[in-house]
């Protein structure tokens, strides 16, 4: 029988940086095994410029990504998402749609490289260090046996994979 291929949505609030990086690195990654998808709550419509830099940089594939509304992945029509991924605090905190399939979540949050202002080349090490943070919970994820692992145990391992090297930090409840 042969292994299933597995959906993936990654989500931020503009779609134009962390999660079209970490769309791009699993259609790479995970040829084969996975499918990338990534959406925006409040999408920008545009693709940031330094992310389409540092994928081609890294020789990752550009062509076909876009900024999108999270709201075609909830349609009927929509590819079902065995997985879905929030990699920015925003989004995280978010009413997201109902997702066809109850697929598991995580947060995998990392800094926004493009909110980080300063010369060209700082805001480019900030692309490629949120570039580097998100290839590295990919590659765990890529790694886990997902067929053998059950639904508890690959739960808790995806939300490790969030808390790896340059997580961001949870905000405290306001109580």
């Amino acid at each position: 029988m042969a292994d299933p291929i597995y959906n993936v949505l990654f989500l931020c609030t503009g779609n134009s940086a962390r999660s079209i990086l970490a769309e791009s690195i699993l259609a790479k990654d995970g040829a084969g095994r996975f499918r990338a998808f990534s959406a925006g709550s409040r999408p920008k419509g545009v693709v940031h410029p330094l992310a389409l830099k540092v994928l081609e940089s890294y020789g990752y594939p550009t062509a076909g990504l876009r900024s999108k509304n999270w709201e075609e992945f909830a349609r009927t029509d929509a590819p079902v998402m065995d997985f879905v991924f929030t990699v920015c605090d925003s989004a995280a905190g978010e009413a997201c749609p109902l997702w066809p399939g109850q697929p598991m979540t995580a947060h995998w949050g990392i800094e926004d490289p493009a909110a980080v202002e300063g010369t060209d080349i700082q805001r480019e090490a900030a692309f490629v260090a949120a570039f580097r943070y998100m290839k590295n919970r990919i590659s765990v994820f890529t790694a886990l046996p997902m067929r053998s692992l059950e639904h508890i145990a690959l739960g808790s391992r995806l939300a490790e994979i969030g808390q790896l090297e340059g997580a961001t930090k949870p905000r405290p409840s306001a109580a």
